[in-house]
């Protein structure tokens, strides 16, 4: 074989060297390139996981503030702790840990899961506690009515009540007073007056009670003295005097009355007042002007 054959095949073998070292190198570089890529998806797959697990431990934190039920709150923290032990753990897994990547995201699956329950769980509570608030609005209304409902039929009663003791009330009527001189006969002047005579009719009243009622009668000089024995009665807290008592059997229906006062001083002339009582009422009022 002549030296020019030798350098031909030389060379070849040297190139066919040359692509085999470059392509061993190529395809290094790209084994490289992609074990590159996977680390940094694993990394990111590991960062979403941590925020998922961060998220999911801060959500169960917020939950726990929207419930009052003791239980359930305890059940909650219980999970909180749980999803906080798994996120310590997953950070201290390298991303290149496939196994134990793969353990923690099935866990992850699982508190993703039981999170779900308890997020079902609270609404359907809250919607109760919301139903629960409205009926008990609606009560505390219906109750506010009743209530208001039963000041206003109080107020009827007591309304009815003091109609009915005003109606109940005895009333006099037709009532005068005349002055007699000594032979029995109207005095045309109050000077020549012996006695007094008041006369007035206790109406019909079939609502008042019956029985025996005590009639007084109180005669007031122009001076506002009145004609009295010493006398007294009670009246509105206080003992007012009177000039006459009458006792009388009440029946209901009306009934004449009559009483005398005999005249034991001077009568000065000018407008006289009769006063009629009964049961802790004024029944009745009459002023007679009497001449000198």
């Amino acid at each position: 074989m002549d030296k020019k054959k030798i350098i031909v095949i030389a060379s070849v073998v040297v190139a066919i060297l040359c692509g085999c070292v470059g392509y061993l190198i190529y395809s290094l570089n790209e084994k490289s390139a992609e074990h590159d890529e996977m680390i940094k998806l694993a990394e990111m797959d590991k960062r979403e996981m941590e925020n998922e697990y961060a998220q999911f431990a801060k959500q169960y934190n917020e939950m726990k503030t929207q419930i009052n039920n003791d239980s359930l709150i305890a059940q909650l923290d219980k999970e909180q702790q749980r999803t906080e032990e798994l996120l310590a753990e997953l950070k201290r897994v390298k991303s290149t840990d496939a196994a134990e990547i793969a353990r923690l995201k099935k866990e992850l699956a699982t508190v993703r899961a039981i999170m779900r329950g308890y997020i079902l769980e609270i609404d359907s509570l809250n919607r109760l506690n919301q139903a629960l608030t409205t009926e008990n609005q609606q009560i505390k209304a219906q109750y506010s009515q009743a209530q208001t409902h039963i000041s206003s039929l109080q107020s009827e009663k007591e309304s009815l009540s003091d109609k009915v003791a005003i109606a109940s009330q005895l009333d006099a009527t037709g009532i005068s007073m005349t002055a007699k001189n000594k032979r029995g006969k109207n005095a045309r002047k109050i000077k020549d007056a012996k006695q007094l005579v008041v006369n007035f009719t206790i109406a019909k009243n079939i609502t008042a009670p019956t029985g025996m009622k005590s009639i007084y009668v109180r005669i007031l000089k122009p001076t506002n003295e009145v004609l009295t024995n010493g006398h007294t009665f009670p009246y509105e807290n206080k003992n007012l005097e009177y000039s006459m008592k009458r006792d009388i059997e009440y029946t209901g229906e009306e009934q004449n009355v009559t009483l005398y006062w005999d005249v034991n001083e001077f009568l000065s002339a000018g407008t006289y007042r009769v006063s009629i009582f009964a049961d802790g009422n004024n029944i009745g009022n009459r002023s007679v002007t009497f001449e000198k």
